[in-house]
């Protein structure tokens, strides 16, 4: 589904935005001529206003600058809802074509742009990259609750949907109008209008929130890189990665020591290496606490509120709990089923952990630790 595609886009370049505490409306024509009016990034000179010609449409890195993502994102939100809302006011009867095909086909500037900035966003990112996160997550909740949200376009997809067995319809067919039926359903437009304006207001909250999430446990990341002041400590580590470690330690003003940077996974790549047990706990316990530290990045009254706001949308859209709603499309299906699935795992995975302290412990007993 494009719409999926486009907003596993943004969710992830989003993930790592500062929070925007604006609530806004979706963008159309004129807040997007407002706010996206700028010489240097007029629709000339931005390279996301026409579809690229190397192979395979592959993004031209060399025009692209850090100023074209946010007017080539508002512009391909408000070019995205005139679609949608054409395709919602088609006079003619729904049908496949003129409605599910007419979708997939829409929002082609806004998925080619959130595709660029998704991948630069987890991998280069800048302060002008995380200003446009902020500003933009908040905007695309918007965004997809005035799509799936529609009243009339709901209304077409639905009378397809209820058809779909007398449509003759391919297998896939099929699979993508149930797709969009339960999508639609999903995020609440078989809900009132009082019910639906108090979903829109928690997916705003939700998506900014989330950024400042990912903001601080980027922050706090930053903050636990271990520092080391005597090379003999990073024996087993190759020379390449002792450079990089002293080239790091240099680029903070730690000249002459060396720094163990924390990357954003649960293990640490770098333990597999080092040989020295009191560093090895370091950069565990560095990884370990992030989110935990109290003072700035401290996650945990933000956790608490996120828990807080899924718990309140399910409930909305007629679920137990978030995690019946979030496995409500998932082959699981059912939060039990999950639950049982992990306590086969007990077992075995006991086992394991058993047989690997033991093998840890003769180690440590061997190296004298």
């Amino acid at each position: 589904m494009r719409l999926n595609l486009i907003a596993a886009s943004l969710a992830i370049a989003l993930g790592l935005a500062a929070c925007s505490s604006e609530s806004p409306a979706p963008v159309t024509e004129d807040t997007a001529k407002t706010e996206a009016a700028s010489p240097a990034t007029s629709e000339e000179s931005n390279p996301f206003f026409v579809d690229s010609t190397l192979p395979y449409h592959a993004p031209d890195f060399t025009k692209i600058r850090d100023e074209h993502y946010l007017p080539a994102l508002l512009e391909g939100m408000k070019r995205h809802i005139a679609e949608v809302e054409a395709i919602a006011n088609n006079p003619e009867a729904a049908t496949f074509e003129n409605t599910l095909v007419a979708m997939e086909k829409s929002g082609d500037l806004l998925l080619r742009a959130a595709n660029v900035f998704m991948n630069l966003a987890g991998t280069d990112t800048n302060e002008t990259i995380q200003k446009v996160q902020a500003e933009i997550a908040p905007k695309f909740a918007a965004h997809q609750d005035a799509i799936l949200l529609n009243p009339k376009l709901f209304a077409r997809v639905k009378s397809i949907y209820d058809a779909r067995d007398m449509l003759n319809l391919d297998p896939e067919s099929k699979r993508l109008v149930e797709l969009y039926y339960d999508n639609h359903v999903r995020a609440g437009a078989l809900l009132d209008e009082a019910t639906q304006t108090k979903v829109k207001a928690l997916n705003e909250e939700q998506a900014s929130l989330m950024t400042e999430f990912q903001q601080a446990m980027m922050k706090q990341t930053q903050a636990a890189a271990v520092i080391i002041d005597d090379v003999a400590q990073l024996d087993g580590m190759d020379d390449a990665s002792i450079a990089a470690a002293a080239e790091a330690a240099k680029a903070k003003g730690l000249e002459g020591k060396w720094l163990i940077s924390i990357t954003n996974t649960t293990r640490q790549p770098v333990l597999s290496q080092l040989k020295n047990r009191e560093v090895r706990q370091r950069v565990f316990e560095a990884s370990a606490n992030r989110g935990l530290s109290d003072g700035e990045g401290d996650t945990r009254a933000m956790v608490l509120r996120l828990a807080t706001l899924r718990a309140e949308r399910a409930a909305l859209l007629g679920s137990a709990n978030f995690a019946a709603y979030a496995l409500g499309n998932q082959m699981a299906g059912k939060p039990e089923a999950v639950q049982k699935m992990l306590a086969d795992l007990v077992p075995p995975v006991v086992k394991n952990v058993e047989r690997e302290a033991a093998d840890i412990q003769a180690l440590i007993d061997q190296q004298g630790g």
